[in-house]
């Protein structure tokens, strides 16, 4: 898992507008400094072995760096984000490139985060629901790409995305923030069976689960040291970076890569 991923890049990345808790117009990222830190995240992924593939950002979408809102790619199907209006110039772009590049493109006809609000963990997708993506998408990425969806709600824009809230080490293995989640969608997350590490508020809040894992090395922000050893304990590879800037954008790690590899669903024998 997470060992091919989509990529873009920091040339145009500024914040123009204010659409999650962590965008402020008056708190612009240094250009170097962010450029610098993309750089980093993708030369974590090529030493980790990871192939890493591009999608030249554009001018007027500030906010590309952050592929991960893109789409949710398994197999050779990709069904394509709807994004906030001030991201919509996006989508185009991405359309193109993935039907480039030999996958079925599925148009979704309500809001949806792409990624950022579906994670695939073996044969389910922990799919985010309440902020940026329409509870009517579960149905349909259930049907176009053939997961068991597990509905998660979180509580408050601060968690605009599930990817800031849950994180997937291995496909027997979650990393979460309690906090992030409806009483609900907590009860489901346990009712799974998995290994589930709970992460503190704290740290949640500085983006310690919007990492990637491909079950050997976890890349991540180094903002959140205690998740980083509890990880390195269960004889993990850890790479802590420096993400300060993108994180002006609201954004992380996992924020800046779109998943190519999702193994298709398995034919009955």
């Amino acid at each position: 898992m997470n060992t091919e991923l989509l990529v873009s890049d920091a040339a145009h990345f500024r914040v123009d507008y204010e659409i999650n808790p962590y965008m402020h117009t008056e708190v612009q990222p240094d250009p170097v400094a962010a450029a610098a830190e993309h750089a980093s995240i993708v030369a974590a992924h090529r030493e980790a072995g990871r192939r890493v593939v591009r999608v030249p950002s554009a001018p007027q979408c500030p906010d590309m760096v952050f592929t991960a809102n893109a789409a949710v790619v398994r197999g050779d199907r990709a069904v394509l984000g709807y994004p906030p209006p001030e991201r919509k110039a996006e989508i185009p772009y991405f359309h193109e490139w993935l039907t480039r590049h030999g996958f079925d493109v599925i148009e979704a006809p309500h809001p949806f985060s792409g990624q950022g609000d579906a994670l695939a963990c073996g044969d389910l997708l922990l799919a985010g629901y309440g902020q940026r993506t329409d509870r009517g998408m579960h149905g349909i990425l259930a049907k176009a790409l053939r997961y068991e969806v597990i509905p998660l709600r979180t509580v408050s824009p601060r968690w605009y995305d599930l990817d800031l809230a849950v994180a997937v080490i291995d496909t027997r293995t979650l990393a979460y923030c309690p906090q992030t989640l409806d009483e609900q969608s907590g009860r489901r997350l346990q009712r799974l069976g998995l290994d589930l590490i709970e992460v503190g508020l704290d740290e949640a809040a500085r983006f310690a689960l919007n990492l990637i894992s491909d079950g050997t090395t976890v890349t991540m922000t180094r903002q959140a040291p205690r998740l980083a050893a509890v990880l390195r304990g269960r004889g993990l590879r850890v790479v802590e970076l420096d993400t300060t800037e993108l994180a002006k954008g609201g954004g992380g790690v996992r924020c800046t890569a779109l998943t190519l590899d999702n193994p298709p669903p398995r034919e009955p024998s």
